[in-house]
């Protein structure tokens, strides 16, 4: 089942990729990218990464991508032109949802109640997750750098308010 979900979501991530090429908005072109990171977090996921997964869709499709969308707008990349909608995406993308959904939801289930609740979600042999040992070591070992970062970030954050700041 994991193999299926492997290959829907690598699909998914190349026809996200493409739509990005092919978009003339850059808005949609910014929407079709964050199809292609949370299909690669589903990806990561069914590798047996889950922390890369959590990181992928937190940081890449949530940040990263408000971000990207932030700067579009704030630049006014294209005038706003007011469509209905594709029929093509109605009539692939109901359809298409429901699917995926419905596999998820399948695996989901199934996984638990074959594999029992120990051996899912990454479990290593002594029954620590991988989420507890990076977090541990995140936290303990390398706490100053974690911290060190995120004042940068923070600075960072605080340059781009000051170089986008209107003078009157």
């Amino acid at each position: 089942m994991q193999l299926a979900l492997f290959i829907i979501f690598a699909v998914l991530c190349v026809l996200g990729a493409l739509n990005l090429l092919l978009q003339r908005s850059p808005i949609n072109s910014a929407l079709s990218l964050v199809v292609v990171m949370l299909s690669l977090a589903v990806i990561y996921w069914t590798l047996g990464a889950e922390f890369l997964a959590a990181a992928q869709v937190i940081v890449y499709s949530g940040a990263i991508m408000v971000l990207f969308t932030f700067v579009i707008m704030l630049l006014n990349a294209g005038e706003e032109v007011k469509t209905r909608g594709s029929k093509v995406a109605y009539i692939v993308g109901i359809p298409g949802v429901l699917c995926v959904a419905s596999l998820l939801s399948y695996t989901f289930v199934h996984e638990r109640s074959t594999l029992g609740y120990a051996d899912l979600g990454g479990r290593l042999n002594n029954g620590v997750s991988n989420m507890t040992e990076i977090s541990k070591v995140l936290f303990t070992d390398l706490l100053l750098p974690f911290e060190v970062t995120s004042i940068l970030i923070l600075v960072a954050i605080l340059g781009a308010v000051v170089l986008a700041r209107k003078d009157n």
